[in-house]
Formats: C-alpha cells, structure tokens, sequence
C-alpha cells in the first residue's frame, strides 16, 4: 500500500520500520517540528525524522494540519500524494475531518491502551499510576473525538510489579509495530474488523504536568510506589531534600512501620514515611548531581532519620 506516516517520538519508531520492513511504499513522513535541546540548544530532529531520512523518505514538518498556510499546504501534499492509508502513532497534532477522510482505507492510528479505557496523551504512565495489572495496545479508525474511533484490532500485556513507565513504553512500542502490519494485512484482504467503542468503563489519560510529579508521601505505601515507577524514567517523580529538587526513578516497598509524620525519613538509608508504611528510595538525582543508587548517595551525604522530604 502507499502509506503516510505521521508519528514524532521513540515510540512510534518501530511502527515505521515495521511498515517499511513489510514492503509497504511510506511515501512521506510527517512529523513535529525540530526542536532545541540540551544546554547547547542546538536543534535536535525528531525520532520519526531521523529514520525517515535513513530510509531517504522524505519528511513535512507543519506547525498545523488544521489552519494557515501550513494547514493549506499540508493538505495540498497529502492530496498529491494520495495515500491508500495514513498510519498515525503518536503524532502530536489533531488532524482535520478533511484529511480523515482523505484516505482510501482511511487514518488509522496505535494507541497505547486497550481502548476505550486510557484514551488521551499519557496512558502508559497513567496505568501505572492507577494501578493497573494489565495494559496494552489497540488499532483504531481515527474520528473527530479524541481517541474514540472504531477499533480494529488489540493485544493485552500484563503489567509487572516492578515494572516502570520506561520498560512499559519499548514493550508496547514494539507490541504496536507488530499489531499496526498485521492490522494492514487485513485492511488489504477486507478481513479488517471494526468494533465501535462505547463510554462504559473507558477514562482520560490527560498530559502530565510537573506538579503532577511532585510526591505526596501523605498517600498510601502502594499509591506513592506505583507513582514513583508509573513517572520513570521521563518525566520523573520527585520529592525535596533541603532546598533541591530530588527526582526518584525508582523506589521500593518496605514492611516498616513508623510513627514518625508523612514525608519523614524512617531511618538512615532514605526510608521515607507514608500514610500506612515507610518506602525506600533506591535510585535518584539530586538536583546538580549524577543519577545515582541511593547507596552510593549516601556514601556521600549523611541522611538522618527524622529528615524532613518534600517539605
């Protein structure tokens, strides 16, 4: 099929080189903006567009689909292009009702949940978060609401104990390149299912804010670990020590009890108290430092028990 990708982070990577791999003609790529980034601002590509330009595809890069001469033009691309689909993993930009329908098989996107529960920007980390002992990705038709269309077709994966946001991301990243060849296996055959989503059981999985990393060592043992690793490894949990900001990537769960207040330090190796049992941090940066295990932190700084976090 003539296929055009729009897709911008890590995660939509294997999507594309699947698509390639399975002999599909990716006619064009689009993808955000290049953006700036580390202390040398130097202007980075996007994930998407570094391999896109290894397989010589050539790459649009519009501020909006939607509006000005960007949208007009954009338009005018795809119409030359005329693509049997439009594959959308992770794009970054809501696409008009006029290019939803432009397509031959129409826009068909891989969302990383099984829909319609965790529609929205950030369902990996939001599963984790909530909880959650089970995940995965689904295809879909795409429709004018937010994640709401037809879907084609899904693939569970069980969440781990241990298992972070990062870790979650590759498996279902990779779980999608496999789901989005087999989903246009079947839109070529006319085998393709299509499953209309309802309201019932479904929830939001908005964009994630830095307030929203800050931990509240007053919630419970199992809410504060499941927060800790449902943010890492980007963008992070954090807490404070003293005037510094201190990003835990991981944590674990202890069988210690104290009557010590929320946000206090158990004991000396960074046991920090919540509402029903004391967590250990054991991989962390502190503000102006080097990631580091929490051994190693303390090798170089002295933590008391009664030291106040996040205060």
């Amino acid at each position: 099929m003539n296929i055009v990708f729009m897709g911008t982070p890590d995660f939509s990577v294997p999507c594309l080189k699947a698509i390639i791999d399975a002999g599909h003609n990716v006619s064009a790529v689009f993808t955000q903006p290049d953006k700036p980034k580390n202390r040398g601002h130097k202007m980075m590509f996007t994930p998407v567009k570094e391999c896109a330009v290894e397989h010589n595809i050539p790459v649009y890069q519009p501020l909006s689909l939607r509006k000005g001469e960007d949208g007009e033009s954009s338009l005018n691309t795809l119409k030359e292009l005329n693509p049997d689909c439009i594959v959308v993993v992770a794009y970054g930009q809501i696409l008009p009702k006029i290019i939803l329908d432009l397509p031959k098989y129409g826009c068909i996107n891989v969302h990383a949940s099984l829909l319609p529960r965790y529609r929205g920007a950030a369902p990996i980390q939001r599963c984790i978060i909530d909880g959650e002992r089970e995940t995965g990705v689904t295809t879909m038709y795409m429709a004018e609401g937010l994640d709401t269309g037809d879907m084609i077709l899904s693939e569970k994966l069980t969440i781990d104990e241990k298992m972070t946001a990062s870790i979650l991301h590759d498996k279902l990243s990779e779980m999608g390149a496999n789901l989005i060849v087999e989903t246009l296996k079947q839109v070529e055959k006319g085998t393709v299912p299509r499953t209309a989503q309802t309201d019932e059981n479904t929830c939001y999985a908005s964009m994630l804010t830095k307030e929203m990393c800050r931990i509240d060592f007053n919630k419970s043992l199992e809410t504060v670990y499941n927060h800790i690793r449902g943010l890492s490894s980007s963008p992070c949990a954090f807490t404070t020590l003293g005037d510094k900001r201190l990003k835990v990537y991981f944590a674990e769960k202890t069988d210690m009890k104290s009557d010590l207040p929320c946000g206090t330090a158990a004991d000396d190796s960074l046991g920090i108290v919540c509402a029903d049992g004391v967590i250990r941090l054991t991989d962390i940066q502190l503000e102006g430092g080097k990631r580091m295990s929490a051994s190693d932190f303390l090798r170089g700084r002295r933590v008391e028990k009664g030291t106040v976090f996040g205060d």
